[in-house]
C-alpha cells in the first residue's frame, strides 16, 4: 500500500480509469491522524436506503460511521433471507428427518450448502460494510462541497437529494445479481475442496481452517499465477458499467447524468490498490470471528485433559465432518445478526477502515473540486 508521505497520485489510476480518462485527487491511505476532519426484498431495500439518506442529511458528515452501521443492519436481513432463499438447507434437514433412500445424497448436497452459504455470508456481510462506508463518505464529501458553494454562490448543487438516492440504490446490486453470481462461484469452490472429503472424516479447527483459506484462493483467483491490479470481488460490488443507466434507449437527465458520475467514481475507487488491501484485510477479519465462533465446539472434554493435560484443542480435537456441517450452517445467524451486530462493529472499527474512509472523503470533499 502507497505510504503516507509524497505528492498526491490521481486517483486511483485503475483499468476503468484509463479507459474513461478520468481521475480524481486521491492521497493514498494516510494515516488517520493526517486525515483531514473527522467530518427481505428489494422493496425493503428501497425504504431502508431512503431512511438512511435521511439520516445523513440530518447529521452529515459527523455521523458516517454509524450512518454506515445502520445502514449495514438495516440490509442484514434482506441479506439473510436471499442467501436462506437461495441455498435452503432447512428443507434438506426436514428430508433427513424421514429417512429417505437417498440420504447419503442429500446430506452431500447439505454439506456443500452449509458451507457455501456461511462464507458467502462473511464475504457479503464485509463487502457490504466496506463498499456502503465508501459511498457514503462519497456523499459526504459532496454534501462538503455542496454546502461550500452555495454559502459562496448559490451554485446548483454537485449531488441533490435525490441523487445521492439514486446512487445509493446501487447497492442493490450487491444484494442481488451480484449476491447471485458470488454463490455460484463460492458453491463451486467448496465442491472443490469439500466435495471428496467424507461425511466420517474428521477435521481439527487448524484442518478447518485451512479448507476455508483454500476456498478463499479459488473465490478470490489467489491461486492464479496473474496478479490484478484490482480485487476481483468488485465484480460482485456494481454492475457493470454499461448496466443500467447508461443504456436506457431514451436520453438521459441531469439527475441520471450527475448519479452515473458517482457510480464511475466509485468504480474507479473500488479498483485502486488501496481498496484492495482493505477489503482483504476486512476479509480476514470476518473469517477469524467465523472459526472463532466455531471454536466452541471444538473444545476439548474432561476425558480429553484428563489423558493429556498440556492438550491443544485447536489441534487435537477433531470431529467428524458430518458433525461440522449443522456447525457452519448455523453460523449464518451470527454473522447476519442484527442486533446486536459485534461481526459488523469489528468491521467498522479496524483501523484500516477508519484510515480508508478518512481519506475517501478528503478526495472528495477537497475545494479544488469547486472549480471542476
Amino acid at each position: 500500500m502507497a505510504g503516507t508521505g509524497g505528492a498526491r497520485a490521481v486517483f486511483p489510476g485503475g483499468r476503468a480509469a484509463r479507459h474513461r480518462g478520468r481521475g480524481r485527487c486521491y492521497r493514498p491511505f494516510r494515516r488517520r491522524g493526517e486525515a483531514r476532519g473527522g467530518r427481505a426484498g428489494p422493496g425493503r431495500a428501497r425504504r431502508m436506503l431512503r431512511s438512511l439518506w435521511s439520516f445523513l442529511k440530518r447529521h452529515k458528515k459527523k455521523c458516517l460511521v454509524l450512518g454506515t452501521f445502520l445502514g449495514v443492519l438495516s440490509m442484514l436481513p434482506t441479506l439473510r433471507d436471499a442467501l436462506m432463499h437461495q441455498l435452503n438447507s432447512e428443507s434438506l434437514t426436514s428430508l433427513l428427518k424421514n429417512r429417505p433412500a437417498n440420504k447419503l445424497e442429500i446430506w452431500e448436497d447439505l454439506k456443500i450448502i452449509s458451507f457455501t452459504r456461511s462464507i458467502v455470508a462473511v464475504y457479503s456481510t464485509c463487502m457490504l460494510v466496506v463498499l456502503l462506508r465508501v459511498q457514503l463518505n462519497i456523499i459526504g464529501g459532496y454534501i462538503y462541497l455542496d454546502n461550500a458553494a452555495l454559502c459562496k454562490n448559490g451554485t446548483t448543487p454537485l449531488a441533490p437529494p435525490e441523487v445521492q438516492q439514486q446512487y445509493l440504490s446501487s447497492i442493490q446490486h450487491l444484494l442481488g445479481d451480484g449476491l447471485t453470481e458470488l454463490i455460484t462461484i463460492v458453491k463451486q469452490a467448496v465442491h472443490k475442496v469439500f466435495g471428496s472429503i467424507s461425511l466420517k472424516h474428521t477435521l481439527s479447527l487448524l484442518e478447518l481452517e485451512q479448507k476455508l483459506k483454500d476456498i478463499r484462493k479459488v473465490v478470490e483467483h489467489k491461486d492464479s499465477d496473474q496478479i490484478a491490479s484490482y480485487s476481483p470481488l468488485c465484480h460482485y460490488l456494481m454492475p457493470d458499467e454499461e448496466n443500467p443507466l447508461a443504456t436506457q434507449a431514451c436520453g438521459l437527465t441531469e439527475r441520471d447524468i450527475a448519479t452515473i458520475k458517482l457510480l464511475n467514481e466509485t468504480r474507479d475507487m473500488l479498483e485502486s490498490p488501496d481498496f484492495s488491501t482493505v477489503l482483504s484485510t476486512c476479509l480476514n477479519r470476518g473469517f477469524s470471528r467465523l472459526l472463532d465462533n466455531m471454536a466452541e465446539f471444538f473444545r476439548p472434554t474432561e476425558q480429553d485433559l484428563s489423558q493429556n493435560g498440556s492438550v491443544n484443542s485447536l489441534s487435537s480435537v477433531s470431529l467428524p465432518l458430518a458433525k461440522i456441517i449443522p456447525i457452519i450452517n448455523g453460523q449464518i445467524h451470527s454473522v447476519c445478526s442484527e442486533t446486536p451486530s459485534h461481526f459488523v462493529q469489528d468491521l467498522l472499527m479496524m483501523e484500516q477502515v477508519k484510515d480508508f474512509a478518512a481519506n475517501v472523503y478528503e478526495a472528495f470533499s477537497t475545494p479544488q473540486q469547486l472549480e471542476k
